[in-house]
């Protein structure tokens, strides 16, 4: 196993490490203003939610690797210290893209990507009316990591109002994973997208616990047909089925066609002889 000690190596190749292990992040087009009401817009992959009561969210403008310089956005929130942040989906990652290039200070990125600005009505900065959801947020605490090239600034905010496009909503009025297609950030120039062709489940864990991967029987533990993830699957169960169980590659082999779809319960159907 290759083995790093992140001082052992330089800024540039510790975030390239970083970055391509730590992925898919989601992306927060950001958007601020300075206080001559001057907007930016940025996105950032140093971005999740934190909290639910209060509804808390971090994003984190780091300082530049190659010449340890800061954002716009971070010195827009230290000025004013309210943002909106919109999520990404795969109909406009590339105009996203464009926005993160590095304008002159009190350049409108908004302008620059042809995305499209709408008032927010509690914060000063502008919705963005591409994004399917829209968080307007209050900035909370600004909190510097360090002042070398690389270290992060945690932008700790609390959402005070969220909108969003009716058209991601289901028949019950729900956020539509499969809908909103939204893409998430990787290493290098890499991104992933998360629509229904490749969107797939997990059950939950049992709240009365499932019996553990210790007890399943050692045929179907020694099986070469079950992967890691079928073994999982099949000790999310309440109660082990009575009885003995197949070891033949074909049972196990229609039982992994099942859970391929979630079925455990007709998994353990057809293991029992």
């Amino acid at each position: 196993m290759k083995t790093i000690i992140p001082s052992d190596i330089s800024a540039v190749q510790l975030q390239q490490v970083m970055q391509t292990a730590i992925a898919p992040r989601p992306i927060a087009l950001a958007s601020t203003l300075n206080k001559k009401g001057e907007i930016n817009l940025s996105p950032f992959s140093f971005f999740n939610m934190f909290s639910t009561v209060p509804p808390i969210v971090i994003i984190s403008p780091s300082r530049r690797v190659r010449d340890n310089t800061t954002k716009h956005t971070l010195e827009n929130l230290q000025e004013v210290p309210e943002l909106v942040i919109g999520n990404v989906n795969f109909d406009m990652v590339q105009q996203v893209s464009l926005a993160s290039t590095e304008y002159e200070d009190g350049v409108n990125e908004f302008i620059k990507s042809g995305l499209t600005m709408k008032p927010a009505d509690f914060v000063k900065p502008p919705l963005i009316a591409e994004s399917p959801v829209n968080f307007e947020c209050k900035v909370l605490e600004i909190k510097s990591l360090g002042e070398m090239g690389g270290a992060g600034n945690l932008v700790i905010a609390e959402i005070i109002k969220i909108h969003i496009n009716e058209k991601y909503l289901d028949e019950a009025g729900n956020l539509d994973q499969k809908q909103l297609d939204l893409v998430a950030r990787l290493g290098s120039n890499f991104y992933s997208r998360n629509n229904g062709n490749n969107l797939f489940e997990v059950p939950k864990p049992l709240v009365t616990k499932g019996i553990g991967y210790d007890q399943l029987p050692d045929v179907i533990k020694q099986s070469d047909i079950f992967t890691g993830n079928d073994l999982g699957m099949l000790a999310n169960i309440e109660i082990l089925p009575k009885g003995d169980f197949s070891g033949e590659k074909d049972v196990h082999l229609s039982a992994q066609q099942f859970l391929k779809n979630n079925e455990i319960e007709k998994a353990w159907g057809i293991l029992k002889l």
